[in-house]
């Protein structure tokens, strides 16, 4: 596991959209052949798709040749509500790049049967070859995507009941109203995210710092889930000062003087 330090967010969000720009064009996708990336929500990933946006106006990366499958989606919650993840999607990243909205995938959180929709979501990640590179955040506790602190390291895409600290962390989207926050969602699993053949994890601010101490310096835990990523041959964790204040010093250094070249 990587971890790469940066002064502050936006720094930490320009070296996301610069890394990921160069992995699809290297990858070189076409047709048949497409880039499949794996997309989070929330406002740890706001920055980086500013970046990527940026990008790809001036013509330094295209998505045409991109198909994408998001974290997660609110049950309950239509496509069109202000909230809802498809929605945040179109808003932020979608609508100003030139992606496909047929190879776009978040989680139907409308479906009549969940369960099935939930299967249905893990196997179409399967048929369009596994997600390459799956971009995510991290809460506060330690969580990616609706995967809480308690959650299987091997689980797969399913409906999940979200803790109290998660409704509070979101209900700042809902006008400040955690009872307007749904108490569902529908999530990949720990175990989808470890699939895909490289994981990216942004995790910024001073309230991600006891999650990174956790995820980096104490063992493989399912209460907490980031720390995962242990055992991922290829992740990398990009954080800034502030997410890496309640490191170690001298874990700090070491990453610091490995990484040096790489920032």
């Amino acid at each position: 596991m990587r971890l790469l330090i940066h002064r502050n967010y936006e720094k930490a969000c320009a070296w996301i959209g610069d890394y990921i720009t160069k992995r699809i064009r290297d990858f070189n996708p076409q047709k048949e052949n497409p880039f499949v990336i794996g997309l989070p929500t929330g406002s740890s990933p706001l920055g980086v798709y500013r970046e990527l946006i940026k990008k790809h106006k001036n013509g330094e990366v295209s998505f045409a040749n991109v198909i994408s499958f998001n974290m997660d989606e609110y049950a309950g919650l239509p496509p069109d509500h202000p909230q809802s993840y498809a929605r945040f999607m179109k808003d932020n990243f979608f609508g100003s790049v030139d992606i496909d909205p047929k190879n776009t995938h978040i989680p139907n959180g409308l479906a009549p049967d969940l369960a099935k929709e939930c299967l249905a979501y893990e196997e179409a990640i399967r048929a369009g070859g596994g997600i390459e590179l799956f971009l995510g955040g991290v809460g506060s506790d330690g969580h990616i995507a609706f995967n809480e602190p308690g959650s299987s390291l091997a689980s797969r895409t399913r409906i999940k009941t979200l803790t109290p600290e998660t409704r509070r962390d979101n209900a700042r989207f809902f006008g400040g109203d955690e009872s307007k926050v749904p108490a569902t969602a529908l999530t990949v699993g720990v175990g989808t995210v470890m699939d895909a053949r490289e994981v990216v994890i942004i995790a910024c601010g001073r309230n991600k710092a006891p999650a990174l101490r956790a995820a980096v310096e104490g063992g493989v835990s399912h209460w907490c889930p980031l720390s995962c990523l242990q055992m991922h041959p290829k992740a990398i964790i990009v954080c800034d000062e502030d997410a890496a204040g309640a490191l170690r010093a001298s874990t700090v250094k070491y990453f610091k003087d490995i990484e040096r070249d790489a920032i």
